[in-house]
């Protein structure tokens, strides 16, 4: 069985481990690999995180930064405030979900757990931004800790790494340590293997086959393998074409003990998941 937890948020808990947990994806950025520009309008953006709840997302994910293969320079902590904040603040209001913000800037963090957001996903693992711990300490976020490799400017086509698990471990030991030493407990965090960050194919498919490597760190776990460029490099598809094998690369997420999916297909997620849960045994049925 899966281990349950209670991840605590500033207005509450969040169970985990019963079912698998969505989490959709919300991009408000004009060049994300998939979504990018669909949703740069504040209007496009809540109506979107309103739909996605009501597909079945249990968490709702806005990202103001693009973090895609080739991207250009890093969009400032100005720029990324103004796309996500009014964002938050409007969904904050008509989500029943938790809201989390995906950036590795504090100031970014901060302003939007002040608007309304519960959770802080850093790709970075608390790598980049000194002051990032501290921020989510105080403001009483839970936490997203994802192992990347590289600079902000290099996450992705770095050379290849020779031990993937260890280093996905020992990444994720270093930002667990982190966020302790900065006062943020283990009941506020969860962790994240980082599929695409600075890993080749045969490390992402290595990391979903032995995903139960990061139950040693008793801590829930997310897992994001949504349309990325391991499935299109496998299959030798483009992003469009990419969804059965995001749902493949979910089914096998959650039965090695994933607690929460990142995904941009929520309707189609669900249902793979629900199926999941209910094989395994994560789930009674009926519900």
């Amino acid at each position: 069985m899966r281990q349950c937890f209670r991840l605590q948020l500033p207005h509450g808990t969040l169970e985990l481990g019963r079912k698998t947990l969505i989490m959709g994806i919300l991009n408000v950025t004009p060049d994300s690999f998939y979504d990018g520009g669909i949703y740069l309008r504040t209007d496009q953006a809540v109506k979107h995180g309103l739909q996605l709840e009501d597909e079945g997302a249990d968490l709702v994910d806005v990202g103001g930064e693009s973090t895609r293969p080739n991207r250009p320079d890093s969009v400032s902590a100005n720029d990324e405030i103004r796309r996500v904040v009014p964002v938050i603040e409007q969904l904050a209001k008509r989500l029943t979900v938790p809201i989390s913000v995906d950036t590795y800037k504090s100031e970014v963090a901060g302003r939007a757990v002040a608007a309304g957001a519960s959770l802080v996903n850093d790709i970075s693992g608390l790598r980049f931004d000194p002051g990032m711990a501290a921020c989510a300490a105080a403001a009483g976020a839970a936490m997203v800790l994802m192992h990347s490799r590289g600079s902000p400017q290099r996450l992705h086509g770095l050379p290849a790494l020779k031990r993937p698990l260890q280093s996905v471990l020992a990444g994720l030991r270093h930002s667990v340590e982190r966020a302790r030493r900065a006062g943020i407990p283990g009941n506020r965090i969860v962790l994240d293997p980082g599929l695409g960050f600075g890993k080749g194919v045969e490390d992402n498919l290595l990391i979903l086959r032995r995903l139960e490597v990061l139950k040693r760190f008793q801590l829930p776990i997310l897992v994001g393998p949504s349309r990325k460029s391991f499935i299109g490099n496998l299959l030798n598809l483009p992003v469009e074409q990419r969804l059965p094998g995001s749902l493949a690369s979910t089914a096998v997420a959650v039965t090695r003990g994933a607690h929460i999916v990142r995904v941009h297909d929520v309707r189609e997620t669900r249902q793979v998941v629900q199926m999941c849960d209910a094989i395994m045994g994560f789930s009674s049925w009926p519900p």
